[in-house]
């Protein structure tokens, strides 16, 4: 009998919905090169996408409003940390996610990005990172390798 105790686990309806959560944003960041913020979207659409998010109306607009590559920093973050952000993802997506919109609206992205450029990020991340305390966390549970 094969040894499956490494093998991922898969949620089938979990991957539906985070499928449909992505074909959401790629339409509303289609509609953002049209007119900017949500495009054309109304109110309704406005509600149903952020509902399918786990987000306010307002929360929406604000992490829409800063463009498709506002948690890029999350990915370098990640790295300069130990942690595989592919591996992350796949293994937790949720939790992905909530690091991603954090990253977003967070207003020490400078410092963050000259941080990661002098390769001091993971010894200061503490200082800045609105995610500190869920990649602590993270480091926290076993199955997620970080050296910091």
């Amino acid at each position: 009998m094969p040894d499956r105790t490494n093998e991922p686990l898969h949620y089938p309806v979990l991957e539906r919905v985070l499928n449909s959560v992505a074909d959401w944003v790629n339409n509303y960041r289609s509609a953002i090169g049209q007119s900017g913020g949500l495009g054309r979207c109304d109110s309704e659409q406005v509600m149903e996408i952020a509902s399918d998010l786990g987000v306010t109306p307002s929360e929406l607009r604000e992490l829409s409003a800063k463009g498709p590559n506002s948690a890029d920093l999350l990915l370098k973050m990640l790295l300069a940390l130990g942690v595989d952000p592919n591996a992350l993802r796949d293994k937790e997506p949720l939790v992905m996610r909530d690091l991603q919109r954090l990253c977003t609206t967070c207003a020490d992205k400078g410092r963050c990005s000259h941080e990661l450029a002098d390769g001091t990020a993971a010894a200061h991340f503490h200082e800045f990172c609105p995610n500190a305390f869920t990649l602590d966390a993270l480091f926290a549970d076993k199955s997620v390798a970080a050296k910091h």
